[in-house]
């Protein structure tokens, strides 16, 4: 089938490539209609290797996805042809202990999608297991659907984030991550969240996606303006989404005693952490790695218009245009948040 292909020597293209895609029992086969580039098939096309996983051999990218059932496997009861669906693109081991003690996104088997050496979706179709793909709700466009799959990461962020009604918030860094992690914290009972960024037209059109306060740290003190909204107690959580060492540093600054900071954003090099600064608060420090059975709750959210994704869907490329769509995508304006490829 023809797919975009990564090869070790960093050479993307659409070409054909021979793909196993035996139906079992308990699987479906999906026909791709909608996949988003995500900022870790970026960093794979320009550097080849994210930590351990390194590209070795040709892979597909491509793991934010929607698509349409084509076929079903002979035990599959839930799903039919036809049906628009969203797919989670880790398979654990169901028999691992991590999936046993309910945190199977840490199963270090697990096979995720355009990781090395596990191939991607940007190709025509897939075969996916039933039980990790989820049918849209029909408000919910494909375009949306392949949404779910990073506004999961928000949402794995506000359940460790144990949010109560009224909390302030702050995220830092307006990319794709921390705009939804400000929808999944508004989402989960925050009554305001402050997101903090250096471009300023992202700031902007965070500004419109609910009560969100942007803070261009270019320009101001983001623990000023946290001291002034709180007179000088701090927010209740914080959210580093950036993966920028030097801006991660800074999250006890913001914090309140007692606060909880989430990492969410995984930083290219070691961020300085400042002990005593969250002994002193006290803090609660929690880490995200991808999620873990948040893609139900995602869709209901979706569907009843609690969060809207469509706002941040900002270029839409064609398959034929893939690696058009990389190329912008490594150097993308500011004025974007999220690159997606219509299949079809």
């Amino acid at each position: 089938m023809q797919a975009l292909v990564l090869d070790p020597n960093l050479d993307l293209s659409i070409r054909d490539v021979d793909v196993d895609e035996t139906l079992g029992p308990h699987d479906v086969r999906i026909s791709l209609t909608t996949v988003g580039v995500c900022g870790s098939d970026v960093h794979y096309y320009t550097h080849g290797r994210i930590g351990p996983f390194v590209v070795e051999q040709p892979m597909i990218l491509g793991h934010e996805a929607a698509g349409r059932v084509v076929e079903v496997g002979s035990a599959v009861t839930h799903l039919h042809v036809g049906d628009r669906v969203c797919m989670e693109p880790g398979i654990p081991d169901p028999n691992s202990r991590a999936t046993r003690l309910g945190i199977y996104n840490l199963d270090p088997a697990v096979r995720f999608w355009a990781t090395p050496p596990v191939h991607g979706v940007l190709r025509p179709t897939v075969v996916h297991p039933a039980a990790f793909t989820f049918r849209l709700p029909d408000n919910v466009s494909d375009a949306e659907g392949a949404m779910v799959e990073p506004l999961a990461v928000g949402m794995q962020a506000a359940n460790k984030a144990r949010i109560k009604p009224g909390d302030l918030a702050v995220v830092i860094g307006a990319g794709p991550i921390g705009m939804v992690t400000a929808l999944a914290a508004l989402a989960g009972g925050c009554s305001r969240v402050v997101i903090t960024d250096v471009q300023q037209p992202k700031l902007d059109l965070a500004a419109t996606l609910g009560p969100i306060v942007p803070v261009n740290v270019r320009e101001e003190s983001a623990a000023l303006v946290i001291a002034q909204m709180t007179s000088g107690w701090g927010a209740d959580i914080v959210f580093e989404c950036s993966g920028n060492a030097q801006a991660a540093a800074g999250l006890f600054e913001l914090l309140c005693p007692g606060g909880c900071g989430v990492f969410v954003g995984i930083p290219m090099q070691p961020v300085p952490y400042d002990v005593s600064q969250a002994q002193i608060k006290e803090a609660r420090i929690e880490n995200v790695f991808r999620y873990a059975h948040v893609y139900p709750r995602t869709l209901d959210l979706m569907s009843s218009g609690m969060i809207d994704v469509k706002p941040l869907i900002t270029d839409t490329f064609s398959f034929a245009e893939s690696v058009k769509a990389f190329d912008y995508a490594v150097n993308m304006p500011s004025t974007s948040v999220k690159v997606q490829i219509a299949m079809e």
